[in-house]
């Protein structure tokens, strides 16, 4: 054995008989016991077979241990510089904060980017702005098919399933979206009573799990969706495919996080790991997906019914494309995830490495609506590591009609980005089931914080628009927006990326450019089926 593991172990074997007696002897001992108690610390590192720092560095090798703790905390606060935190930096936090507080969010002496760096994108304003409209414009989804369509407001809510965020979370959040007038997706863990009791407009999403429409056996039951979807509150019925962070993988709910209602919720058993399958049950193919489509919103009493998904084999998106053109069924709208979008737990590598960032996705998803003559017929929402109002802009420049965020909601609800939302360990209390931890979330605060950061960002966005000399997020182009290529060239996103017009559609086959772009598109347009995915 070491010569150190001799030392720790006679040291507090000595250590220990002297506290020992010395309580025996005179009270004043009992000042010893926190010493008593790094003996018995001590002890513990030395025998374990978990830990080699702790079992070669008994207690102090537990400070590594402590630092791993609170190392968010110092990288956020004595570390990073205003803009070079991740996942999220401490700017884009902070005007969050501010505007959820009802602070001032203005910014002193410039700028900290430098705006001559590659990359740089901004819009072009007008010498002649306009004034911002007295009132947020909003948009109709689901007009010609829905006997119910839906207003959504131009920001919405992504999708936080009760489970992943806490019983507290979910009602101050929805109480927000009641307040300020947006919807709230409430993400695939099921439509729960924390959702509804606010009373706000609800976009229920059906993932792999079918939580709160589950058989037994986990599969898609009509019964228990009908009951749910003609309830009041659901405004909008969403099918989620998959999502950015991880897609091609099923949902992750830790067992320390399953309660007894969140089980009851989802219809599954509780305190076990909730894992979702990647694929669904309900529809093998494209027209098998549109037709499951047509009977959720038959079954809802006519209420727009879409999909999610992170965009990957293009050819699979254009399958479902010739599915509508074939039977006539069309989705309401298409949530488009990018690969940057968040989630309390995925795989690295998914996280990493797997899926369309949301730029390309939006294009894509866009363009082949265009192509294929079906986007006036269909809504586009997007969303991915979205947080201000021009962020927002440049979204819609290139095909969004609604934008959806989540982390800017969940910091809004007080999340200080601590990177323990798989843990169950979140010490505000968004992302935890862990009843001393979601105490520290007060509902009718953080409810005024989430409204006035929603009433703020759409502000912010409607002013840029105003500045640009837009009355309307309609009337923004893709050559609104510009990018510094270089040092010496700047771009705009119509010269940047490609886009598909209304006449590439010909005889049912996409006529494209003979450029690389047209002729991948075209491949994949005449690669895609109707009848498989």
């Amino acid at each position: 054995m070491h010569p150190t593991r001799w030392f720790w172990i006679l040291s507090s074997v000595l250590l220990f008989l002297v506290v020992a007696v010395g309580l025996t002897w005179s009270p004043a001992f009992w000042a010893l016991l926190p010493l008593a108690g790094l003996v018995a610390l001590g002890v513990s590192d030395i025998t374990t077979t978990a830990h080699s720092v702790k079992r070669n560095f008994p207690v102090v090798g537990n400070l590594r241990y402590l630092f791993e703790l609170i190392r968010p905390e110092i990288q956020q606060y004595f570390v990073e510089s205003e803009i070079s935190g991740r996942p999220y930096s401490r700017e884009l936090r902070s005007v969050v904060y501010q505007r959820a507080k009802g602070v001032i969010d203005t910014r002193p002496f410039g700028t900290v980017r430098d705006l001559e760096e590659e990359g740089t994108e901004w819009i072009e304003h007008s010498i002649a702005p306009v004034a911002s409209p007295a009132e947020a414009p909003r948009v109709l989804i689901g007009e010609g098919q829905c006997a119910r369509p839906y207003e959504s407001s131009l920001l919405i809510a992504s999708g936080m399933s009760f489970g992943s965020i806490s019983k507290n979370a979910v009602l101050a959040l929805s109480g927000g979206a009641k307040d300020a007038g947006f919807a709230v997706n409430t993400g695939e863990g099921g439509l729960s009573p924390h959702h509804l009791e606010p009373g706000c407009d609800l976009i229920w999403q059906l993932g792999t799990g079918y939580f709160g429409a589950r058989s037994a056996g986990g599969t898609f039951d009509i019964e228990r969706y009908r009951e749910r979807a003609i309830l009041p509150e659901v405004k909008m019925i969403e099918v989620k495919l998959s999502q950015g962070a991880k897609p091609g993988h099923g949902g992750i709910l830790p067992g320390r996080k399953v309660t007894r209602e969140i089980a009851l919720i989802r219809g599954v058993p509780e305190g076990e790991d909730v894992n979702s399958p990647p694929y669904h049950t309900a529809f093998q193919d494209p027209k098998s997906l549109l037709e499951f489509l047509s009977l959720l919103r038959e079954e809802s009493g006519g209420k727009p019914v879409g999909i999610k998904l992170c965009v990957g084999r293009p050819r699979e998106f254009f399958g479902i494309l010739k599915a509508c053109l074939a039977t006539g069924l069309l989705p309401d709208f298409i949530a488009v995830d990018g690969a940057e979008g968040g989630t309390g737990a995925a795989p690295l590598e998914f996280s990493n490495s797997i899926g369309l960032p949301l730029t390309e996705g939006l294009l894509f998803v866009h363009n082949g609506l265009i192509g294929a003559g079906l986007r006036d017929r269909v809504k586009v929402v997007a969303a991915g590591k979205i947080v201000t109002g021009f962020q927002i802009v440049q979204r819609m420049a290139i095909g969004a009609d609604v934008v959806a965020m989540a982390r800017p909601m969940m910091f809004a609800l007080g999340c200080i980005q601590a990177l323990a939302c798989n843990m169950n360990t979140c010490p505000v209390g968004v992302a935890t089931q862990n009843p001393h931890l979601m105490r520290g979330l007060h509902v009718g605060d953080k409810r005024r914080r989430v409204a006035n950061f929603h009433r703020a960002t759409v502000h912010s966005t409607l002013e840029i628009l105003a500045a640009a000399g837009l009355t309307h997020p309609d009337e923004l182009r893709p050559e609104h927006i510009w990018r510094r290529s270089d040092d010496r060239h700047i771009e705009n996103y119509e010269e940047i990326y490609d886009y598909l017009q209304p006449h590439d559609l010909v005889g049912g086959s996409i006529r494209t450019r003979s450029d690389d772009y047209g002729r991948r598109v075209a491949a994949a347009w005449d690669e895609a089926s109707a009848d498989r995915f």
